[in-house]
């Protein structure tokens, strides 16, 4: 359950030492010629720390190491990407031979810098097929200009959870499948209490938990940029049914003031006081993970799971999804580059590997053949999440070599608008163009 422990403004410090990275020359340089079948010591750094996270890895470890008993691997965890970047920028025997990251959005920053090797031509030697083993959508998180300098490792679908209690005491007879089915949901599971409220139906605000606005964004399938690499969300059509979509789901249930007051009640997400799980919540958007949560939790409630729901033309893309995900790569300052394939082969590419990690960890698997595994987790609302990841409509964030800095420019915009503070829409999208295209302009100087 690695990602929802990510603060959502994260990409403000990755991307400034993206900056750092993609202005400098590579400090050292690494060697694909090394014979993986000669023993050698290779370090991997993650970023995983919970106990149940560590033991995982570990186990993948010694499952790697039954198999390549000449390949050592000393693993260290709890490693932030800037530690990552830091290392690789100083190059050196300290520096990690395969690396890990939570953080797709700053593949276009490892890729266009030259700090993550190209895996292309090691999958060329080994006999890999990149197309056949990953879906697409994966792929293209891990990649960047044709530059495909990482691989998935599991992957994050999100979905809404919904209590199923409140929609029968609603009369409501399934989860909505449009928005306007959401906007007359939502109103309807809102109870007032006093001047405040016992439960509303979906809590909109973009501040709240994993409600980052590019992850229900993403139900509208949009382009964020054009061909030529510019930012184009002003001339996006999504884009302004996005936002007067939003703008309905908060008017529905009593407008923005109140519900921001009633936000700043709700508990720790990751606590048993979170809002969807003390029933401050009808409707919830968020990640696989969670089911495992109100589980230990042991909720008093009957919930279930299923795809948020789409804008009314696009009825039939339906269980769609935001995608996102572990990447797993080579440091281009690694002297055994064969060796660290062979472990990015296997944590990335081995079936049975990907199935035990992600049942291990409740991640979506990131192989089309582990994805269809009768070894995965039977649990129904897990299942859910992978039918997420599998349907063809599901969307992952571009890359940029800018990482994720456009995203958190939209936040920010995001937090803006549905407050009130931006009188015309179209011409703050623009601006909010110009500053994307700008700091990509000087990301590249």
């Amino acid at each position: 359950m690695p990602r929802w422990r990510i603060p959502l403004r994260a990409p403000v410090v990755l991307a400034s030492a993206g900056l750092l990275l993609a202005g400098c020359a590579n400090p050292s340089t690494g060697s694909a010629d090394d014979d993986p079948t000669k023993p050698v010591t290779i370090t991997f750094w993650h970023g995983w720390s919970a106990p149940g996270e560590v033991k995982a890895i570990n186990d993948s470890i010694a499952r790697f190491e039954k198999l390549h008993p000449n390949i050592r691997v000393r693993a260290t965890g709890n490693v932030s990407d800037a530690t990552v970047n830091q290392a690789l920028r100083a190059g050196g025997d300290e520096a990690p031979d395969v690396v890990s990251s939570f953080t797709t959005n700053n593949v276009g920053q490892y890729c266009d810098s030259g700090m993550w090797v190209d895996l292309d031509p090691f999958m060329k030697k080994t006999g890999l097929k990149k197309d056949e083993v990953f879906p697409r959508s994966l792929l293209n998180y891990t990649s960047y200009q044709g530059n495909q300098c990482a691989l998935p490792l599991l992957a994050d679908a999100f979905g809404m959870y919904y209590n199923k209690d409140a929609f029968k005491e609603a009369g409501i007879a399934r989860p909505p499948k449009t928005m306007s089915e959401f906007v007359a949901d939502s109103k309807k599971l809102t109870e007032k209490s006093g001047n405040s409220y016992k439960r509303v139906g979906f809590m909109p605000n973009f501040r709240l938990y994993q409600n980052s606005p590019d992850r229900l964004f993403a139900q509208w399938g949009p382009t964020y940029f054009d061909k030529s690499g510019k930012s184009r969300l002003a001339k996006e059509p999504a884009s302004y049914e996005f936002f007067k979509t939003a703008r309905k789901l908060v008017d529905a249930q009593g407008g923005y003031d109140a519900l921001e007051k009633f936000r700043t009640s709700f508990g720790d997400e990751m606590s048993n006081q979170n809002a969807f799980l003390s029933g401050k919540l009808a409707m919830h958007l968020d990640g696989e993970w969670r089911g495992l949560m109100l589980d230990d939790a042991k909720a008093k409630f009957d919930w279930g799971v299923a795809p948020l729901p789409v804008p009314d033309d696009q009825a039939e893309t339906y269980g769609r999804g935001y995608l996102t995900g572990t990447v797993a790569g080579i440091a281009h300052s690694s002297k055994h580059q064969n060796a660290a394939w062979e472990l990015v082969r296997f944590l990335t590419a081995d079936t049975d590997q990907v199935v035990k990690f992600a049942n291990a960890i409740h991640n979506v698997p990131s192989t089309y053949a582990a994805l269809k595994s009768p070894k995965l987790d039977a649990d129904p609302t897990f299942r859910t999440f992978l039918d997420i990841a599998k349907n063809k409509y599901s969307q992952v964030l571009p890359p940029s070599t800018n990482g994720g800095m456009y995203i958190v420019q939209l936040q920010d915009f995001s937090y803006s608008e549905e407050a009130g503070d931006v009188p015309d829409l179209k011409k703050g999208l623009k601006r909010l163009d110009r500053l994307i295209d700008a700091d990509t302009l000087q990301s590249k100087n």
